[in-house]
């Protein structure tokens, strides 16, 4: 069985886990406690005692649904507390963090984000928690007929991409040069959000997203896999920011992340382990 199958079945069998939430990249939402998310097996499990507050979450574009149901899930286990996420690239979030907008806890695509962030001393002790892989989206009726890696590159498919300096972006490069493959984007994206609305919205034949974002979109769209022997992936490395104005809540919530029942929901969303 491939590895999406894999995420496929294991998605379905902790579906009860993955409490849907919309969310935008690069924009701010707050989890609101739901009597589903407080019912949820993963609420019961959330580190911290008793915390009390508010605190903002810098996550990445692509942990969106995870973080919401995250984020829903514990404050349905401490009450009295509010995540508010703002996701966007973590290339731009790392930039922000260390020109002073106010966070409290950093989730990264990747380990050199979290080391810029870390280099200036805004963080400390990141932890990876999850890693990605990448895989080809493309419309439901894939008009261009790709159907593998190396269609990407023909001329008459219109591809779309992260920007380079993206951690989605700069791992699909590394799956092109596995490939020896060169491929011209029409458009290149400031998120994987971002990249992936341009193939749902029919305006690109193609897109390298995360495995994740093909199985968050479902029927939007159709996945083409990536041979294992090219294809590349990223770490997600999360910590609590020094500047913390709550640093017991962010603590909390990190510490819930790591735990068990996070990562219960975090491999409903289709992540794999570190």
């Amino acid at each position: 069985m491939t590895r999406r199958s894999l995420l496929l079945v294991a998605g379905a069998a902790t579906a009860s886990l993955a409490l849907t939430a919309c969310g935008s990249s690069s924009s701010g939402s707050s989890a609101s406690t739901s009597p589903a998310a407080a019912s949820s097996p993963s609420a019961s499990g959330s580190a911290g005692g008793n915390v009390q507050g508010s605190i903002t979450v810098f996550a990445a574009a692509s942990l969106t649904d995870a973080f919401n149901t995250l984020g829903k899930n514990f404050q349905a286990a401490h009450p009295g507390t509010t995540i508010t996420f703002n996701y966007g690239a973590s290339s731009a979030l790392a930039t922000q963090i260390t020109q002073g907008a106010p966070a409290d806890v950093f989730a990264s695509a990747s380990t050199k984000n979290m080391d810029q962030v870390v280099t200036a001393k805004a963080a400390s002790d990141p932890t990876t928690f999850v890693k990605n892989e990448m895989e080809i989206a493309v419309p439901p009726s894939n008009p261009a007929n790709v159907t593998q890696l190396s269609d990407l590159a023909k001329s008459s498919v219109k591809v779309v991409l992260c920007q380079p300096e993206v951690p989605c972006g700069a791992t699909a490069q590394k799956v092109f040069s596995n490939a020896k493959i060169t491929v011209k984007p029409v458009s290149e994206e400031a998120d994987v959000k971002s990249t992936l609305a341009k193939v749902t919205l029919g305006e690109a034949d193609a897109g390298v997203v995360y495995v994740t974002d093909v199985l968050a979109a479902k029927d939007k769209v159709k996945g083409v896999e990536i041979p294992e022997d090219v294809n590349a992936s990223t770490s997600y490395p999360i910590a609590p920011l020094t500047a913390s104005k709550n640093a017991d809540l962010a603590k909390a919530f990190v510490d819930y992340v790591l735990s068990p029942d996070g990562a219960s929901v975090l491999s409903a969303a289709g992540f794999a382990k570190p």
